[in-house]
């Protein structure tokens, strides 16, 4: 017998452990509703942090744990050591604690909030640079303008084509990838050359508007509308790919992931301006 989810009490829990009012958290009717939470949580500076015995967590905060009863479960927010029921949505206040989260600031330097990363400025950028790649873990080439394909990426390159490294996974924010030029201009690597564009290994390179507040907003790259996800943060796989240490120089600097929201072509020189 398959276990059902409660999505409301879920959404309630997280709502109220965000500090947002309760109707501002989704409720996905997707067979698989974590990664429309996890996409509303980074736009607050906000992730789930996997329990991995709920029934024996020591840790004095609260945190957002699933009950199960008779083939339900639903979410709760749990508080103490041992843990215990804080809060229960649905009144109903019993069954066996099978999963828990705790949800943790993602940048511990910013608040949590709507606008984590800054009001979005309305002032206008560029796109630099165009890079496209085939296959996973192959150099990227530039370009002077790609085809942008609303709900894949940019064509001819992996993750258009599901091809990406990270393709398999799930959640919104795979179809394009974008960092600023001023960040690639002011990483100093060890050797002392700088970080170009093919080994930053984003598809577009922006200059003059800040990327980081327009996670959770729509923007422009010229006709091309799109929206931003949430950051895109440097990883081990980037280092193993280009042999150089990233990780310390591109924390909360790395660029943005975005979806593509219509179809259009990508010129070098095109605006890259506000929406909402």
């Amino acid at each position: 017998m398959s276990t059902r989810l409660d999505v409301g009490s879920v959404a309630a829990v997280l709502a109220l452990l965000a500090g947002t009012a309760e109707h501002e958290a989704p409720r996905p009717s997707a067979p698989d509703p974590w990664p429309p939470w996890r996409e509303w949580l980074a736009a607050r500076n906000l992730g789930l942090v996997p329990v991995r015995d709920p029934g024996r967590f020591s840790w004095p905060g609260r945190f957002l744990g699933l009950l199960e009863r008779d083939g339900e479960r639903h979410g709760v927010v749990m508080f103490g050591v041992p843990p215990g029921v804080l809060h229960d949505p649905t009144g109903r206040g019993r069954g066996e604690l099978v999963e828990a989260w705790v949800v943790a600031a993602l940048d511990l330097e910013l608040e949590p909030g709507p606008e984590p990363y800054g009001a979005a400025v309305d002032s206008e950028g560029r796109v630099e640079a165009i890079a496209i790649a085939p296959a996973a873990e192959t150099s990227p080439t530039l370009v002077q303008s790609a085809t942008a394909l609303a709900g894949r990426g940019l064509e001819g390159d992996r993750y258009a084509d599901g091809a990406g490294t990270f393709s398999a996974g799930s959640g919104d924010g795979r179809a394009l990838t974008l960092i600023e030029a001023e960040v690639l201009d002011g990483v100093q690597l060890a050797d002392g050359s700088p970080l170009t564009a093919l080994e930053a290994r984003r598809n577009v390179v922006t200059r003059g508007i800040e990327l980081n507040p327009l996670v959770g907003r729509r923007f422009a790259l010229g006709d091309v509308e799109c929206q931003g996800r949430r950051l895109c943060e440097p990883c081990a796989h980037l280092e193993r790919l280009t042999g150089r240490r990233l990780l310390r120089e591109l924390v909360h600097r790395g660029g943005l992931r975005a979806d593509i929201l219509s179809d259009g072509t990508i010129e070098v020189g095109a605006p890259v301006r506000l929406l909402g």
